[in-house]
């Protein structure tokens, strides 16, 4: 069982990650030179700057500094796709980029760097989903927007994890049967919550999957007021002990909006950055992961999202490298699950 002064070192580097980190070696100094580098280029490229909330909390500050947004990955190609900018800098992954380029076609969309991908779009392979649709032609296709544009442009419907029951729940009550792919603990979570089978892609989330229920038990221990807020990429034994679980902008809210002032947080510790802002009265702590060190894949973090820094977004300004393409053949059959999905959430808001 983990000790309080376990616990108060945690506390400790998750507030490290959220308040002070700094990129590399870089100085207090360095960074603000940095930014102010940025902010000019965004400027002179007629650019603005959008990022996830797993990325890292200078990298959020400087986007909103900027006039860009912090948001989900749908929601960062939305807002910029409504930006008079005719440059979108992403700081993200790679599904992301495609994601923006989809729904901004006409945009350059750049990127700190193409190497950053996802376990999730790696893990769904275009060729082999298609033939796994292709073996099930009567099912509708449903798809998580963590995959790349290809595979988007083979499904129905693109959903976030905002939105993934309600949209199952629409299609099974048209008596549609469904292939959910490529997240197998969020479709389990839809599949839970709405009693509905579905043909299930075998794909994970290595930040999220490492979450274990025991090392949440160890922190209720210590912490028996705490609220657990749980991202549905997690497995199900760490949904189960969860007070609040939902996407990256509903455990936001949730942080919010829970009476309880210390938080257990089971998704990426990025999230942190929005949750003070939200609740800067209460204690977010890092849920345990599987391992520690050199013994875990992540160590709640995305080792993709980590690779975002200040350095490569002035890069990518400065030289318009890591630009995302998407063959217009793709573009689209990728934009029309993407846009069912929007259309049946402003559907849902009337």
């Amino acid at each position: 069982m983990l000790s309080k002064q376990d616990i108060s070192d945690r506390i400790l580097v998750q507030e490290h990650f959220a308040k002070e980190h700094l990129p590399g070696d870089l100085g207090r100094a360095d960074v603000e030179r940095y930014k102010a580098r940025i902010k000019a280029l965004l400027k002179e490229k007629d650019a603005c700057l959008v990022a996830h909330y797993y990325t890292d909390a200078l990298i959020q500050e400087l986007a909103e500094e900027t006039g860009g947004c912090v948001a989900d990955s749908l929601e960062m190609a939305r807002f910029g796709s409504q930006r008079p900018e005719s440059t979108l800098l992403v700081a993200g992954v790679r599904f992301m980029g495609e994601t923006a380029k989809i729904l901004s076609p006409e945009k350059r969309i750049l990127m700190p760097t193409l190497e950053a991908t996802c376990s999730l779009d790696i893990g769904c392979p275009e060729d082999e989903f298609t033939a796994f649709c292709d073996a099930h032609p009567d099912y509708e296709v449903v798809v998580y927007a963590n995959t790349s544009a290809a595979v988007k442009a083979r499904a129905d419907w693109v959903v976030t994890s905002s939105i993934a029951l309600q949209v199952v729940e629409h299609l099974a009550d048209q008596g549609k049967k469904i292939i959910w792919a490529p997240d197998k603990h969020l479709g389990a979570y839809v599949q839970k919550q709405t009693g509905i089978d579905m043909l299930m892609w075998d794909g994970a989330c290595i930040v999220h999957e490492e979450f274990k229920a025991k090392g949440i038990l160890d922190l209720k221990r210590v912490y028996p007021d705490a609220a657990v807020l749980v991202h549905p990429e997690s497995p199900d034994a760490v949904v189960e002990l969860a007070d609040a679980v939902g996407s990256t902008s509903q455990l936001i809210q949730a942080a919010r909006d829970l009476p309880n002032r210390e938080l257990i947080v089971a998704t990426d510790r990025g999230i942190f950055y929005k949750m003070q802002q939200a609740a800067p009265e209460k204690m977010f702590i890092e849920a345990p992961t599987g391992g520690s060190g050199a013994t875990c894949r992540s160590c709640a973090h995305c080792p993709w999202m980590a690779m975002n820094g200040l350095d490569n977004i002035v890069a990518a300004l400065e030289e318009g490298r890591d630009e995302i393409f998407v063959d217009e053949g793709l573009l689209d059959r990728a934009r029309q699950p993407l846009q069912r999905m929007l259309d049946f959430s402003a559907s849902l808001k009337r």
